[in-house]
């Protein structure tokens, strides 16, 4: 496999197999071309494109030891079923990304609501004397302002996690993927 600096600089994800089962999930009884990736070849192909800019071209190089048996063009199958799988995770993404925003939404009609009551309450108790009347002012307060943790949260920090690996989805659908076999003197992608 290439350093890393090498690869981060040109955009390209080295995967090293011995037979392409390796690459995608066994128990996956899907066709070939719409199988799911092994779990653990995602996370290493999703981690190594997370370091890269969405600007540059990214590559897969699939180096792989054996053809198997029957499949003339391992190059486009493989490529087809790589891009088809992120192709799907992409589209996944966008979905969770739209139900985080409309429970943002809710979350932030229910706790603007919330703190409206709270603060309602709070006044109607008036500007009376003693430390349980004041507590208990100071206390819906908080409780209203508690109440608004869950929209400012998906708001200012779970949405572009989620935004951000869609894109990355996205990008590695739509990314050239080479394929090595053997020796790697052979390059049947292009």
């Amino acid at each position: 496999m290439g350093s890393r600096a090498e690869a981060t600089f040109s955009g390209l994800i080295e995967v090293r197999v011995e037979e392409v089962s390796q690459l995608f999930n066994s128990m996956d009884p899907s066709p070939f071309h719409e199988r799911d990736l092994d779990r653990e070849a995602e996370q290493f192909i999703v981690s190594w494109a997370q370091e890269f800019s969405l600007r540059v071209p990214w590559r897969l190089l699939v180096h792989l030891g054996q053809v198997p048996e029957g499949v003339a063009e391992p190059r486009k199958l493989i490529g087809e079923a790589v891009r088809h799988y992120f192709e799907y995770r992409a589209e996944m993404t966008r979905r969770e990304f739209r139900q985080l925003m409309k429970e943002g939404r809710m979350a932030l009609v229910t706790g603007v609501g919330f703190l409206a009551l709270c603060e309602l309450a709070a006044r109607t108790l008036g500007d009376g004397q003693g430390t349980w009347h004041d507590m208990l002012r100071q206390g819906l307060t908080i409780m209203g302002w508690v109440a608004m943790w869950r929209p400012l949260e998906i708001y200012l920090y779970r949405w572009w996690p989620v935004q951000r690996l869609e894109r990355v989805y996205g990008k590695l659908s739509t990314m050239q993927v080479e394929v090595k076999t053997g020796s790697g003197s052979r390059v049947l992608g292009g």
